[in-house]
């Protein structure tokens, strides 16, 4: 396809690895920027794959609840007290620990979901046209690191 954009949104984000061997197993953080990548072969009415403002509307709510927050893998032997002290600050990931691939995964899964929900609305303020197709999700980890998930 070719049009490609990105919108980037940056949350402060810790994890733990509970299967990894070394120091990652122990809660740790990391300054995330989340890169969601769309693209469409033709431009909308307004010269546009897809206006910035609806990726930050779509996704907003769901990376804000992951900002300031620990994400953790339910089977981790401490999820259940984690969770009962900190709530929803405990981000559950289904019997897998929340590495970089993992939470890029979830990210992409969401957006086309979000994506589809604001195409459904019909109060949705800005145009989305039906052929704009979600390309990837990156996550860094830190500045010289990330992961990237696509179906392609």
């Amino acid at each position: 396809m070719p049009f490609r954009i990105c919108k980037t949104i940056e949350i402060e984000n810790g994890h733990m690895l509970s299967k990894h061997p070394d120091a990652c197993r122990f809660p740790h953080g990391h300054s995330r920027r989340v890169e969601m990548i769309l693209e469409a072969d033709t431009l909308d009415q307004n010269e546009m794959v897809c206006d910035f403002k609806i990726l930050k509307e779509a996704m907003h709510d769901f990376l804000m609840s992951w900002d300031h927050a620990m994400a953790v893998n339910t089977k981790d032997p401490n999820f259940d007290g984690m969770r009962k002290i900190y709530g929803d600050r405990i981000i559950p990931f289904d019997n897998q620990d929340p590495t970089t691939e993992v939470m890029a995964k979830a990210v992409y899964e969401k957006l086309k979901t979000s994506l589809k929900d604001y195409q459904k609305n019909p109060q949705a303020r800005y145009p989305l046209s039906k052929s704009v197709l979600v390309a990837s999700v990156k996550v860094w980890e830190t500045s010289s690191s990330w992961a990237e998930y696509t179906e392609k």
